[in-house]
């Protein structure tokens, strides 16, 4: 049984998470953290998600809320998660992190002290997008440079960054099947007079729409065809299962960063 310690539990992952970590035969729900002031610190965890009581007490320090855990597991902010890796390196406690929007230096932080612990940190923990990121490269590679990569992510209107963790990581996979490097060819979006297309940009669209889980597209283009890879998440369930997955990973695993091919074995 993997004890987990849920960071943001009232967030929309973390209510996922917490429900179905209650509801797991392999799973333990141990911890969970809110940040300070929100109202349900100091409460029940079932309290917060709407769920019998679990005798798990809200926390606002990560901390105080990893004590009795594995694997701490974090879709926060930035700033919630640098907390979180800083007190499981000095607990030593596994990590499982979808937490996206760092800043160069937040990233070399947090990577500076979660690879003291076994992190799995991906943008994206479902197994059929990660499945997509494969395919992907080697599509790109396939093709070649006579097919035009174009990329559109749709999320939720509440989702704070753009364009999502996981539609960059199709960038990178694209790019890195036809031995480019994305910062160099990724244009976001177009307006006004911008010229021919180029050989070899990758485009990058986002969508902000109502309460939509996430959809990804990624299209190949060239004279006379195209080919389009979909993935649409019809609930946060897809994710939420995949980092409880991983956390049974990162939990036996030695220390060090690894992503969702890792536990995958793909």
């Amino acid at each position: 049984m993997v004890r987990v310690a849920i960071c943001g539990v009232a967030g929309r992952m973390g209510q996922r998470l917490a429900h179905l970590a209650l509801a797991s035969d392999e799973v333990e729900l141990t911890g969970a953290t809110e940040y300070e002031g929100h109202a349900g610190v100091g409460g029940d965890v079932g309290e917060v998600i709407g769920a019998p009581a679990t005798g798990v007490v809200v926390k606002s320090a990560a901390a105080e809320a990893i004590e009795r855990a594995d694997v701490a597991i974090c879709f926060t902010t930035p700033a919630s998660t640098l907390e979180t890796a800083a007190a499981c390196a000095a607990a030593g406690v596994a990590m499982v992190v979808g937490t996206t929007g760092f800043t160069d230096s937040e990233l070399a932080e947090f990577k500076a002290s979660a690879a003291a612990v076994a992190c799995v940190f991906a943008p994206n923990f479902s197994t059929a997008m990660n499945v997509l990121f494969r395919l992907v490269e080697e599509t790109a590679r396939i093709l070649g440079d006579d097919y035009d990569v174009e990329i559109v992510e749709a999320h939720h209107h509440l989702k704070v960054d753009a364009p999502s963790g996981t539609a960059l990581r199709l960038g990178e996979q694209a790019a890195a099947g036809l031995d480019r490097n994305l910062s160099e060819v990724a244009v976001h979006g177009r307006q006004g007079v911008v010229g021919q297309r180029t050989r070899q940009e990758i485009g990058m669209h986002s969508i902000r729409l109502g309460d939509v889980a996430g959809e990804h597209t990624v299209m190949f283009g060239a004279a006379g065809e195209y080919l389009a890879l979909k993935h649409c998440a019809t609930s946060r369930d897809a994710f939420a299962r995949g980092a409880l997955r991983a956390a049974g990973f990162a939990a036996a695993a030695a220390p060090g960063l690894y992503d969702m091919g890792d536990v995958l074995g793909i």
